[in-house]
Order: structure tokens, then C-alpha cells, then sequence
């Protein structure tokens, strides 16, 4: 008799295939949510800095003779290594802090569209894994499965909200004007600004932790994938090797 051709299992295939590649896809976002939680940390670290700085100090403006003269008052030296900030006289607002809010927008941006798009992918899969209670060969893995997809919506959810949180705290750092005179202003008054970091920064830090759990979630996947494709490629070569 002739050999069963795996296409007459096209829900096989297509079982196999997402194991494959779907695991393949995993392994780059068990990785990439942690080097962004190292970027944001450095971030609030510096933010932080800036904060103890200024919460203290008693402002005092340069006679400067050259605008590019650094600003005894407002710089933070951790801040200036961690991430180059540094105020002069006769600046604005330095581009450092420029970039920092940029990045926190563009990983906030990526972490929304990320869980955005994995968070409807999951709920397709959670549906469409029913057809896998019609395999007896696979009922012992069907744990590992479904797992696998709450892990996957679990950090979904987490990576929508870390970038919920870096655009609020884009708002808040927005609310503070970095110009030396309007800084010196603020700072002799009431210190609303160092506040103002301060909230930056805790929100800053959960969206980093949120990321790295994410992470964790999914490289949580790691042996279920592994024991999964391994069991479905059995099932599809015991279907190949049939009379």
C-alpha cells in the first residue's frame, strides 16, 4: 500500500510549522525586553541623580564668559557619566535629556505595538488550539501548549503597560522647562521639579521591571516549545512512516 503524504494532515503541518518558527521568535523576545529594562534603568538612574541634585542645592548662577561653561549648580556628576547630561550657562535644555525622552517615547511606542499586536495573536491562538484536543498523541503536551500561549498573553499585557507608563513619564519630565534660568527659578522656590523627576523615575523603573518579567514569561516557554515540537515532529514522521 502507499505511504499516507503528511499533506493529507494539513493541520499537522501547520501545527508543526508554528512550533518551529514560533519558538524561533520567542527566543529574540526573551532577550530584547531586558537590554531596553538595562537602557531605562540607566535612564532613571540619571533622572534620579539630577533629582537628589537639585532637592539640595542652593542655585547660584555663573558669571560665565563662555555660554558653553558647565553649570556648578545644576550638574549632577553621576548624571553627566551615566548618560553625558550636562547644563551650561548659556544653553537650553541639554540634548541628553532630549535624547532620553526620545527614547523613552520610541521604547514606549515599540512596547505598546508589541503587546498590542501579541495580545490578539494570543487570543487567535487560544481558539485555534482546540483543534489540537482531536490528537491523542499530543494529550500530554496540551498543558505545555496552552501554557505556553497564557505565558506569551500574560506578557502581552505587561509590555503594554510598561509603554502606558514611559509615555507618562515623557509627560511629566514634559512639564518641566531644562533651561538654567527657569530651572534656578523653580529651584529657589517651592522644588516642584525634583518631584516631578521623582514620579518620572518611579514609573520609569516599573516599566523596566514590567519588561524584564515579560522577558521572563517567555523565555519560560523555552522547554515547553522544545518538548512540544519535538512530540508533533514524532506524530508527523510516525504519520509518514504508515503503510
Amino acid at each position: 500500500m502507499p505511504r499516507v503524504d503528511r499533506m493529507a494532515d494539513p493541520f499537522l503541518d501547520a501545527i508543526e510549522n508554528l512550533s518551529h518558527f514560533h519558538r524561533e521568535h520567542e527566543r529574540f523576545y526573551a532577550q530584547q525586553p531586558r537590554r531596553q529594562a538595562v537602557d531605562l534603568q540607566r535612564h532613571s538612574r540619571t533622572l534620579c541623580a539630577v533629582a537628589d541634585r537639585w532637592s539640595t542645592v542652593e542655585v547660584e548662577a555663573l558669571d560665565a564668559l563662555n555660554p558653553y561653561e558647565g553649570s556648578p549648580d545644576l550638574n549632577s556628576p553621576d548624571a553627566t557619566q551615566l548618560d553625558g547630561v550636562l547644563f551650561m550657562e548659556g544653553q537650553g535644555e541639554p540634548v541628553e535629556l532630549t535624547r532620553i525622552k526620545r527614547d523613552l517615547r520610541t521604547i514606549g511606542d515599540d512596547s505598546i505595538e508589541t503587546g498590542t499586536w501579541l495580545a490578539a495573536a494570543m487570543e487567535a491562538t487560544w481558539d485555534a488550539a482546540t483543534v489540537l484536543l482531536a490528537y491523542p498523541q499530543l494529550a500530554g503536551l496540551l498543558g505545555d501548549r496552552h501554557r505556553i500561549i497564557a505565558n506569551d498573553w500574560h506578557a502581552a499585557s505587561m509590555s503594554a503597560l510598561a509603554g502606558r507608563s514611559l509615555h507618562r513619564s515623557v509627560d511629566l519630565l514634559d512639564r518641566i522647562d531644562f533651561t538654567p534660568a527657569a530651572l534656578r527659578e523653580g529651584l529657589d522656590g517651592d522644588r516642584t521639579t525634583p518631584r516631578y523627576l521623582y514620579s518620572a523615575v518611579e514609573l520609569i523603573d516599573h516599566a523596566a521591571d514590567l519588561l524584564s518579567d515579560s522577558a521572563g514569561l517567555v523565555h519560560d516557554n523555552e522547554p515547553r516549545w522544545r518538548r512540544f515540537h519535538q512530540r508533533v515532529r514524532s506524530v508527523a514522521s510516525s504519520r509518514d512512516a504508515s503503510p
